[in-house]
């Protein structure tokens, strides 16, 4: 992928917490010296392949683009990730430097270890909102940041799911906001994420909008995720809109409870990296 691979360099990742997750799920498999792991661009095949995941578990991989070397991972990381989690094309190609020993997972294998581990889903992403907050301290410094007319409006949920999901667990009743009101502000202490339960809001950052959501919408996860709390983006109400507050507390035992929840959360924070990566 474009991003770097989640490893000893993010504070968030914990390679301990990664091997439980996958061992729960896969099996560990031997891969010669030399063998391409997945390719560049590569896909998923409907009926035919499945992406995976993978923990290098001993070895030496090398990530590699257009024929370049762009990246290594070691044992104890995870590679290939972006692929399971957004269902997106390979950015870069997986080569074995050495004998490797790695486990693998599907997105069917993936779901299923979310179900036994949820605490791997919070790790991942604190890991991916940490990218996020690097990404978007680089593209403030070149005032790489754009609105984008073509930006389409996202949803992360179908709003009768996450309404089934959460309740009973939300602690705060519905809220109700105008047109132009501001629901969170950039650099704002988070307490809580949000989910839009009607109306449309446009995410913004620095003043331009980079994202608009719909009913069954979600934002404001990273305050609960990231240990900094501090929010990375303001959000607006478009329309009169109505969303639904959700705790850490509440946010936590969704991810429990919800192999599908936290997947999905995983997938927003991974579509959101990606389009802002793309403009550095």
């Amino acid at each position: 992928m474009s991003q770097q691979e989640p490893g000893s360099t993010d504070a968030a990742y914990d390679p301990a917490v990664a091997l439980k997750f996958f061992k729960s799920a896969g099996k560990p498999a031997t891969i010669g010296e030399g063998e391409t792991i997945f390719g560049e661009k590569e896909r998923a095949i409907p009926l035919l392949r499945r992406q995976k995941m993978y923990l290098l578990v001993k070895g030496d991989v090398a990530l590699v683009s257009n024929k370049k070397t762009i990246g290594r991972v070691r044992a104890g990381e995870i590679f290939g990730e972006m692929a399971v989690i957004s269902d997106a094309p390979r950015s870069a190609a997986a080569v074995a430097k050495t004998e490797c020993r790695v486990i693998a997972l599907d997105d069917k294998e993936f779901e299923a270890a979310l179900g036994k581990h949820p605490e791997f889903a919070v790790m991942l992403m604190s890991v991916m909102i940490l990218r996020l907050r690097n990404t978007i301290a680089q593209l403030k410094s070149r005032d790489a940041l754009s609105e984008d007319a073509q930006l389409k409006e996202a949803r992360a949920f179908d709003p009768e799911v996450l309404s089934h999901l959460v309740e009973g667990l939300a602690d705060d009743p519905p809220i109700f906001y105008q047109e132009g009101a501001k629901i969170v502000t950039e650099g704002q202490k988070g307490l809580r994420m949000y989910a839009i339960v009607e109306g449309k809001v446009r995410i913004s950052i620095g003043g331009r909008v980079v994202e608009r959501l719909g009913p069954g919408g979600a934002f404001g996860e990273a305050a609960l995720v990231d240990a900094t709390a501090m929010r990375i983006a303001d959000a607006t109400a478009d329309t009169d809109t109505t969303v639904q507050a959700i705790s850490k507390k509440a946010f936590l035992q969704l991810v429990k409870v919800s192999p599908e929840f936290g997947a999905t959360m995983l997938s927003s924070l991974a579509s959101r990296l990606r389009f802002l990566t793309a403009r550095l």
